[in-house]
């Protein structure tokens, strides 16, 4: 699995940096399907502002990679809107962007934040 540097710049301009990683095992869960004891590694990006070096709300990137199951066929959730359940209780909207299990969802907007 490969992760981006703590800061980096995106294609638009705006400054990304690492605030958080995760890494444990917890549940996935998508339309009328649970995967229990799946094993992740994520990191969450802010951006910030490049005049001002404040955080722009609701602005951010989450990747990695969840180890999935086999024998289990995930075709189907790829690109669809899942719901990571992490080992402390916490819950990430994530997107399988393949079926090997690798991880991406970036943006602003309502199925991403809650500002808006």
């Amino acid at each position: 699995m490969q992760i981006v540097p703590e800061v980096w710049e995106d294609s638009i301009g705006l400054q990304m940096k690492l605030v958080e990683e995760y890494a444990g095992v917890g549940d996935l869960s998508g339309p009328g399907e649970v995967l229990h004891g799946i094993r992740y590694r994520i990191a969450r990006y802010q951006a910030f502002s490049a005049g001002n070096g404040l955080p722009i709300p609701g602005l951010h990137r989450i990747e990695g990679a969840i180890d999935l199951p086999p024998n289990e066929d995930v075709a189907s959730l790829v690109g669809t809107p899942l719901v990571l359940r992490l080992e402390d209780g916490r819950a990430l909207s994530v997107m399988l962007a393949d079926a090997c299990g690798r991880v991406l969802s970036e943006g602003h907007g309502p199925s991403r934040c809650q500002c808006c």
